[in-house]
Parts: C-alpha cells; structure tokens; sequence
C-alpha cells in the first residue's frame, strides 16, 4: 500500500487493480474490492464518492480535510480552512449536536480549462 500512497492521493479499485496487474501479481479485481472493504471497516481507508459512479478512498491519517472536485476533469484539491471547521461546530451546536464527524465535497471547474490536466482520463 506505500506505492499507492506515493503515487495516487485518492484512487479507485481499478486504479489499484491496473497497478497490480502492472507489477505482474495474479489478484482479480473482486480481491480488490473485498480488501478495500476491509481497510475501510478498520478506518485504513475513506471512502468518498465525488462521482456517482465510481468510489475512490484515500488512505486515513486522521486529519480533517475536505475536497474541491472540478466537474470536467475530476481532479480533486484537498484544502482545510479552520473558519469552515469553526462554523460547523458552531451549527452543530445551535442545533443541540455534538459534531462527531463530517465531510464537505465542493464541485467547480478548474480555472484554466485549457490544462485542465486530466480531462482525458474522465
């Protein structure tokens, strides 16, 4: 799992599949899947789905983060602003909750669509 997080910051199954067939290593897609499962359930992995279609993880170093996914091309910017954490905690607690988790996807487009550097892979 070192090489995936060298290499890829949020990946899917089939990127994780394309880079073992890669490496020759005989695991089917199914395998994949199952042990991605798995490291979620054990808070290895998050999960996030920024495209209906698709789930990509991101390996969990228990920092609060959050995504800004641009529509054309999918890349994805993590970025962390403490006045967004404190506005959260501030309407959680206005609403009588103890904010114990939480995740904010924002969806733009990138602001130079021209190197917008993976339109093609889409």
């Amino acid at each position: 799992m070192q090489d995936t997080r060298d290499e890829m910051q949020h990946f899917s199954a089939e990127d994780i599949y394309k880079l073992l067939l890669e490496r020759h290593s005989e695991i089917g897609l199914a395998t994949v899947y199952r042990v991605l499962n798995q490291f979620e359930e054990v808070n290895i992995l998050t999960r996030h789905n920024f495209d209906a279609n698709k789930a990509v993880y991101e390996l969990n170093f228990n920092h609060q983060h959050d995504h800004i996914i641009c529509t054309d091309c999918g890349k994805i910017f993590e970025f962390s602003d403490p006045e967004i954490e404190r506005r959260q905690r501030e309407i959680s607690q206005k609403h009588g909750m103890e904010l114990t988790n939480h995740s904010l996807y924002l969806y733009g487009k990138c602001s130079d669509l021209h190197n917008c550097d993976e339109k093609d892979k889409k």
